[in-house]
């Protein structure tokens, strides 16, 4: 087999995915080993060849599946909530809670959260879903007195960024964030039902009250790369400082003496 071989073979099915709706099932390698005239070496190269590109994503047990990214865009002026950022993007969102507790808080979240290490805390552990697949999974630790009864709230409304809007009466926003690409850990890849262990995105965010300063929840979420693209804006590319030099006069900032300048 060469390797011309089976990217060509991928290069097709990729054609042909661009128009399939996320979720339709691929061929499987059997019915590709036909297709195409070749053996069950090219047919599974070619499929791992479009798991590379992001192009499908492999469910154990059920087969290979057309798979689309939305971009997920973490930026200061939007809010940072799952929910309304897959929306926005186009995206159907949903999560559900695997793990509710109230816990001593760990030294290295108390630091984040501005808490005496031990503080009881609310913690979440969540799997997150973008049209119906499997795309992130959380954990988040939530300051009690942000939302006392988070676990009554939590039951009839999925979005955490909302509980903490209606019944916290606060709206959170972004105040530290910090992005990565990593190898999960074990139980993490069983969450994201990975078929092998493969980096995915990982961002812990801080989030504040903007009135007061106070942080209300730190979380570390971890994303499928095959499910979405995070996108980092920073600034405005229009904006504009005060004391940025005119172009035009590209040495207009400089404060030389005359006097001091050599010539030879």
């Amino acid at each position: 087999m060469t390797q011309q071989r089976y990217r060509l073979i991928a290069d097709e099915l990729e054609t042909e995915i661009a128009v399939m709706a996320p979720g339709t099932k691929l061929d499987s390698e059997h019915t590709l080993m036909k297709r195409f005239g070749v053996g069950h070496a090219a047919a599974r190269a070619a499929v791992q060849e479009l798991e590379r590109r992001l192009r499908v994503r492999r469910v154990q047990g059920a087969g290979t599946f057309v798979t689309k990214r939305i971009d997920y865009v973490i930026s200061h002026d939007r809010p940072p909530s799952w929910h309304r950022t897959v929306r926005a993007a186009g995206g159907d969102p949903r999560s559900v809670i695997l793990e509710r507790d109230v816990l001593p808080l760990p030294a290295n979240c108390a630091v984040l959260l501005e808490l005496p290490e031990g503080t009881p805390t609310h913690r979440l552990v969540r799997v997150s879903y973008i049209d119906d697949a499997v795309a992130g999974t959380a954990v988040e630790w939530v300051v009690r007195e942000a939302v006392p009864d988070l676990g009554d709230a939590m039951r009839v409304e999925e979005s955490l960024d909302e509980v903490l809007r209606q019944v916290g009466h606060v709206e959170a926003v972004r105040s530290w964030c910090r992005t990565a690409s990593d190898i999960p850990p074990p139980e993490v890849q069983q969450r994201l039902e990975l078929a092998s262990a493969v980096p995915v995105w990982v961002v812990e965010s801080v989030n504040r009250d903007p009135s007061t300063g106070r942080p209300l929840t730190y979380s570390t979420a971890w994303m499928r790369g095959d499910a979405v693209r995070v996108v980092m804006e920073i600034g405005s590319p229009t904006s504009v400082r005060e004391d940025t030099p005119d172009p035009a006069e590209p040495f207009s900032h400089i404060d030389v003496d005359p006097k001091e300048v050599a010539y030879k």
